[in-house]
């Protein structure tokens, strides 16, 4: 139950419940909850924790227009990544450095002799009586029993190592968040640290450690308040003791949070800045795959963009995957686009699909299907497109489809796009500026966007179909996350989406304009019109840290746990070969 709870918690740290503050307490609890337990027991505890957290918080899966795949795809995904928290809490407690067993039963402790339960008191509790004052006395703590020794063993070990674990059991969690970021292309959708996407002070050393570093902070601040307050029953009468527990994480956060006011501070005024129109035609997905409305909508996504150039902004914004057609082979969707760009004398950025002759085959007629953007100028020409370079797993393309093509007809999709190669720079005429387009979830993965951002790069920009999960969390979850590639690379990030949530984030991750003016919907169609600061005339871009050096600190926690568990995997395999040695 406790495990269950631990999960549940962190599931409502998260949009759209998002009460930030039980992020800072699941994760011990997680932890805690396997106390005195190891092995496989100790995985399966953080398993189920983790299967509770990740199932109600990515609920939004079934909400996509599909048949049973919808339930299999959420269901395998869950499990997959309840993984990782398993691994974690067997993980932690095998390197505790105290004297619990790491792979004994529940209840199956080593006390030193001088802080073993009196016999007096162990025979009041298997009568059911509550000890005399003397028996309470001896126990020095309102417990008694197996969980009483728990506790006994766990404030047994001395302070420092537990000061050292607690750190430990953060760099292993930021580990596992690196693994989860890449591994089969990669899902940090659910970085602990995105829990914090409201609260600024903290965030902001994101610039440096990337979202990996609140995710840090979060499960050091947990361990280590736990921890106190088990010491705190433990020994009731010795507060200090239990606050030695909490108080370096406390100064790690307390320091985390003065950086950030101190950048929050510097807001200077811009001295250039671009207006753009943000169209959200708020299509749903089953219309997006009806050939029959293609016209219909198209037509609606023009007149609403008219209602917004009538702002007279200089960039129009329209989200993925809502032009019915390829621009540059449908000559009806080209001209009009065209049209709309030059009788307005505004630049227009897009996305759509596109082809291109495959040059790995000899027919001439093979194509590559892209997921594209483009950049048409104030003139109406197409001046530059950029292909999407990290593609959806089952979603945009099939893996191993060619030697397991079954697998197609358990996916939403038939097919699948081809990988761009390159990042492309769009350059604005008029304000001049410079942006980057990350196409859908590629704002998802830190050591992607990064790429996309020099010393010239104005601002980013995310354009997204997040239709496919209808009036879901879906929604706030992928703009919690734009929000860290904001304060990771210092730059402004504008989001236009399908339907929600059409917005812009500061270089700080202050969300702007995510409401429409007129209510608190984020789903509905309309448009936002934001100005963007923009940098002066000819100067550069001073980076961040991240956006200079990368995963650093995050490769620094996996070289760190590697350290660490490597030794103990080499002396399993030992012991194991040792035991087979003799039974041979």
């Amino acid at each position: 139950m406790l495990a269950l709870v631990a999960g549940l918690l962190l599931a409502a740290a998260f949009p759209r419940s998002s009460i930030a503050g039980l992020a800072w307490i699941g994760p011990g609890l997680l932890l805690f909850a396997a106390l005195g337990i190891g092995g496989k027991r100790a995985f399966g505890l953080g398993y189920l924790g983790g299967l509770a957290f990740c199932l109600p918080t990515l609920y939004w899966l079934l909400h996509m227009p599909v048949g049973w795949e919808k339930i299999l795809g959420w269901l395998a995904l869950c499990a997959y990544l309840a993984v990782y928290p398993g691994v974690w809490v067997w993980l932690c407690w095998r390197l505790f450095p105290g004297t619990l067993a790491p792979n004994s039963t529940p209840l199956s402790v080593r006390v030193a002799p001088e802080a073993a339960e009196p016999e007096r008191s162990a025979e009041h509790c298997s009568a059911g009586r509550e000890p005399d004052a003397q028996g309470r006395a001896m126990l020095g703590a309102p417990l008694a029993g197996p969980h009483f020794a728990l506790l006994t063993a766990f404030a047994a070990t001395p302070r420092l190592a537990r000061l050292r674990w607690a750190l430990l059991c953060a760099v292993l969690w930021v580990a596992l968040e690196m693994i989860v970021g890449r591994l089969f292309t990669g899902f940090p959708f659910l970085a602990l640290g995105v829990s914090q996407y409201r609260m600024l002070p903290v965030t902001q050393i994101a610039s440096f450690t990337a979202v990996y570093g609140v995710s840090f902070l979060l499960v050091w601040f947990a361990v280590g308040l736990v921890s106190a307050l088990l010491l705190l029953v433990r020994q009731p009468q010795q507060r200090g003791l239990a606050f030695g527990d909490i108080v370096v994480p406390m100064l790690g956060v307390a320091a985390a949070c003065s950086f950030g006011m101190t950048r929050l501070a510097v807001r200077a005024p811009a001295e250039r800045e671009l207006t753009i129109a943000l169209v959200q035609p708020s299509i749903p997905q089953r219309l997006l795959w009806d050939p029959g409305s293609a016209t219909n909508r198209f037509e609606k996504l023009l007149a609403l963009s008219r209602t917004a150039l009538a702002t007279k902004p200089d960039l129009l914004l329209w989200p993925e995957g809502v032009v019915p057609g390829l621009l540059r082979y449908d000559q009806f969707i080209a001209d009009a686009v065209s049209r709309l760009a030059a009788e307005n004398e505004v630049a227009i950025i897009l996305g759509a699909d596109d082809l291109e002759p495959d040059p790995t085959s000899s027919d001439p007629k093979t194509v590559r299907e892209f997921n594209s953007s483009f950049l048409i100028n104030r003139a109406g020409r197409l001046v530059a497109k950029y292909d999407k370079r990290h593609l959806v797993i089952f979603g945009e393309y099939i893996p191993l489809v060619k030697w397991l093509p079954f697998l197609k007809w358990v996916t939403p999709i038939g097919g699948g796009f081809a990988t761009g190669e390159a990042v492309v720079p769009f350059d604005i005429e008029r304000p001049r500026a410079r942006t980057a387009v990350l196409i859908c979830f590629e704002d998802v993965l830190p050591h992607l966007a990064r790429q996309y951002v020099g010393d010239e790069t104005d601002f980013l920009v995310n354009l997204t179909n997040d239709g496919w999960f209808s009036e879901s969390a879906q929604q706030w979850q992928h703009a919690a996350v734009a929000v860290f590639r904001a304060i990771e690379n210092g730059v402004p990030l504008v989001r236009c989406t399908n339907n929600g949530l059409t917005c812009w984030v500061d270089p700080c991750g202050r969300l702007d304009e995510d409401y429409f003016r007129a209510g608190r919907d984020i789903y509905g169609a309309g448009f936002k019109t934001v100005r963007i600061p923009l940098l002066p005339e000819g100067q550069k871009r001073a980076l961040t840290y991240y956006t200079r050096h990368g995963d650093v600190f995050g490769w620094a926690c996996v070289a760190l746990a590697a350290l660490r568990v490597l030794p103990l995997a080499w002396q399993s395999w030992r012991a194991r070969k040792r035991v087979a040695g003799q039974g041979g």
